[in-house]
């Protein structure tokens, strides 16, 4: 497969446009508080931001999330002149009372492509202890509502750990009758708040990743994972022992992008931290990911696009070859490349194997030298 080039422009741009949220999610990467953080970007500054953006080629997507961008009084006006410039932006709502009928119309209006609302359990009772407020259930099922009254599509985010696995089960019946575009599902990675949850075990990852392909060939929505690239193998290997369709967004099987109806393309190519997505704080810092907090400079000192291209951390993570242990050798690596995020939480080495992946290379096995001689020499 061609790999794609994403040395010179990133795919996402995501901004936390601040740290400031009414809820206290078990989960949340960002721990975020009631306040907004000091120093957060003017703005002034994240108007500069945006236009920088826009001068990308291709225009990336722009992914404004938080804490809750609601919190931040001038969002209309960064939204309405990302709109201006040819940005498409996607929107990362929390379900406080912010959240209202009027509020999301006004978001369409202002032309907001796609909104992202956040479902972590099939029931009130799961859902709102784990956004730690009560009613932040029913309130993002009435938001996909409005949302589909309003002509906005919607994506649904949901957060995957050990504790709330057997109740995922549950959520596509109810996706699909909200008529959602994509059901995003983001595997725990414990950094901020999600410290104290626990993963999923490599063996129990391979099981929902094979379940969530199986979800892929019934359901309308498309599906997808976050810091669990590790999907995409699992998904090229269905395809290639059932030669079926579904509506998995995996990486590899060719260069062309998806298209939704909202326009907000999603890549099959191999997105990853650091490798076509970039993160900028509420205070301008700049990392690989949300879920990889270590910084590679700041957009108040130097341009988002210098950091990209030219920080040694950037470059490292966009080296497949130079990934350790089984993820460095894996065929799979230009697609997947393991969760960079995980590996830095669970052993400190950005580069080291993704430790929740339960798949073992061939090539791996050889450097071992526990693959048969005769399987080895292809007999």
């Amino acid at each position: 497969m061609e790999r794609p080039d994403f040395a010179q422009y990133p795919y996402l741009v995501a901004w936390e446009v601040t740290n400031a949220c009414m809820l206290a999610c078990r989960h949340c990467r960002a721990s975020a508080q009631p306040h907004p953080l000091p120093g957060e970007l003017s703005t002034e500054e994240g108007l500069r931001l945006i236009e920088e953006v826009a001068t990308y080629r291709p225009k990336p997507l722009l992914l404004l999330t938080g804490g809750d961008p609601l919190a931040r009084p001038d969002l209309f006006s960064l939204i309405a002149r990302a709109r201006e410039l040819g940005l498409k932006v996607g929107l990362t709502p929390a379900a406080t009372p912010l959240l209202t009928q009027e509020m999301v119309f006004r978001l369409r209006e202002v032309g907001v492509t796609r909104l992202a609302l956040s479902l972590d359990g099939a029931s009130p009772e799961s859902h709102d202890a784990f956004r730690g407020e009560k009613g932040t259930f029913a309130r993002t099922l009435a938001a996909l509502d409005w949302a589909r009254d309003a002509g906005l599509p919607t994506q649904v985010n949901t957060t995957v750990t050990r504790e709330n696995w057997p109740e995922l089960k549950a959520m596509p019946e109810r996706l699909a009758e909200k008529g959602v575009v994509l059901w995003s599902l983001f595997f725990l990675v414990p950094v901020g708040r999600g410290m104290l949850l626990k993963q999923l075990s490599a063996r129990e990852f391979e099981e929902v990743l094979h379940w969530l392909y199986e979800v892929s060939k019934v359901y309308p929505f498309h599906v997808k994972t976050t810091e669990a690239h590790h999907f995409r193998r699992v998904v090229l290997q269905r395809r290639e022992a059932e030669g079926g369709k579904d509506r998995a967004l995996a990486a590899g099987e060719s260069l062309h992008r998806e298209y939704f109806q909202d326009g907000m393309e999603h890549s099959r190519l191999g997105v990853t931290d650091g490798n076509g997505f970039v993160f900028v704080s509420a205070t301008g810092h700049v990392a690989p990911s949300g879920f990889l907090p270590v910084y590679a400079g700041n957009v108040r000192e130097r341009p988002l696009l210098e950091i990209y291209r030219e920080s040694p951390l950037f470059r490292q993570l966009r080296d497949k070859d130079l990934l350790k242990g089984k993820c460095g050798v894996c065929e799979y690596r230009y697609v997947c490349g393991g969760s960079r995020a995980r590996a830095w939480a669970e052993t400190g080495d950005y580069l080291a194997a993704d430790p929740r992946c339960a798949y073992v290379p061939p090539a791996w096995l050889d450097l071992k030298g526990k693959r048969p001689l005769a399987e080895r020499r292809g007999a």
